[in-house]
């Protein structure tokens, strides 16, 4: 396993992105009639969310708190909403957005002025809530659940948008600890095992001077505990199901285990067809897989989706779907379908290691074709755009591929 600052750094980032989706789970609803009604209106906002359906999912978190105030679920689910419409109209739309971020602090783009006080606004109430049900009910498990919820969130707001990764960390910490006060009160409680578990899987991955520095602030590191920790959550029937299962969808791809992550997505493909970006990470997946006839198959049904979508659009989603389906062309040798789509990638607007990967992949076809000088020209753009973008691995193998061509 890799352990340069590139692999410590991104790992921070994945496991901020990773708690943050851990911070939609709703916790047990209470009862009563308007707990019920709450608890429905919360689960409805829920799919809505992981449905890309983000304005309707806000508006039903606040129909739960003009009925219910001081519902500390509805406030921290409605923040994290708005967390994942910051990102996605940034463009941060897949696993891949996650791995490549190794400093300390990140340029971020400021996100809309109202979104970021209506995100705080409801964390800070979210967080209250939760503090002052751990000082009347210190032994309640889901009272330290909520607050752990509402850290981890807060981790994830500070590192991701504000691109302040090491000011994370506190928060991060806090996370942690009230998880596994909630799971060591109540071991049943699998969802309180997510952030848990995530956090010993992501700790373990780190070189071992900072694993060394994570345990001296509260942080474990295990690896295959961690993973046990994800995949009960994703088995548990709960809300926190789908927070679990999409959590698997990055920690399977890392481990190289292609075909469980194409479970996953095909379980939360059905269970979310309003989601168009589950498509374009089933496609993306299958490529990794070495399956590039399913993934042109994939990538061509969710491109449709995408074009007959009349919902905004991500940035550089176009470039992302042009770009995987271009690149599973390539693999297949479809050299006039792969460049039709890696042109019309780099003719769409998107992050620099997109186009750093799409120019990598136009000079495979290059080297293809037998025109090493071109093919030249395009790896050394594509290693320019992929450091720019800290996007090493691409920046890597286009200087392998300026030494030896790609056949």
């Amino acid at each position: 396993m890799a352990t340069d600052s590139n692999t410590n750094g991104r790992w921070v980032n994945v496991l901020a992105w990773l708690m943050a989706i851990a911070a939609l789970a709703p916790a047990a609803p209470a009862r009563g009639d308007t707990a019920a009604t709450t608890a429905a209106l919360r689960a409805r906002a829920l799919a809505q969310g992981y449905n890309l359906d983000y304005a309707d999912a806000l508006a039903s978190y606040r129909q739960a708190i003009a009925i219910d105030p001081d519902d500390a679920d509805a406030h921290r689910l409605a923040a994290a909403t708005i967390w994942m419409q910051m990102l996605f109209d940034q463009g941060a739309i897949t696993v891949e957005d996650y791995l490549g971020q190794a400093r300390a602090k990140v340029a971020r783009p400021a996100p809309p002025a109202e979104l970021a006080d209506a995100f705080r606004r409801h964390l800070e109430r979210a967080w209250a809530l939760a503090e002052e049900r751990v000082r009347r009910y210190p032994d309640e498990a889901d009272a330290h659940f909520q607050l752990g919820a509402a850290a981890g969130l807060r981790a994830s707001y500070i590192s991701t948008v504000d691109g302040r990764v090491l000011d994370s960390v506190g928060a991060a910490r806090r996370a942690y600890s009230e998880q596994r006060r909630s799971l060591s009160l109540d071991p049943a409680r699998k969802d309180a095992g997510l952030i848990v578990g995530l956090y010993q899987y992501g700790v373990a991955s780190l070189s071992f001077p900072l694993r060394l520095m994570a345990r001296f602030a509260g942080f474990d590191a295990d690896r295959d505990s961690g993973m046990r920790f994800v995949e009960s959550a994703a088995a548990y029937p709960s809300l926190t199901r789908a927070s679990a299962q999409f959590s698997l969808v990055l920690l399977y791809n890392r481990e190289g285990r292609h075909e469980d992550a194409l479970r996953v997505l095909q379980q939360l493909r059905d269970e979310y067809p309003r989601n168009r970006l589950v498509w374009l990470e089933i496609g993306s997946t299958a490529l990794r897989a070495g399956r590039a006839a399913e993934a042109v198959d994939t990538l061509t049904e969710g491109l449709s989706r995408f074009e007959d979508d009349s919902r905004p659009r991500a940035y550089g989603e176009e470039a992302r779907w042009r770009y995987q389906r271009g690149a599973a062309f390539v693999v297949l040798r479809e050299a006039e379908a792969a460049t039709r789509d890696l042109q019309a990638a780099l003719a769409a607007r998107a992050p620099a290691w997109v186009h750093g990967r799409v120019h990598l992949e136009l000079g495979k076809i290059a080297d293809l074709s037998g025109d090493r000088s071109a093919a030249r020209a395009r790896y050394r753009v594509a290693s320019s755009n992929c450091r720019a973008g800290q996007d090493n691995a691409c920046a890597d193998a286009a200087t392998r591929l300026i030494s030896q061509p790609f056949r």
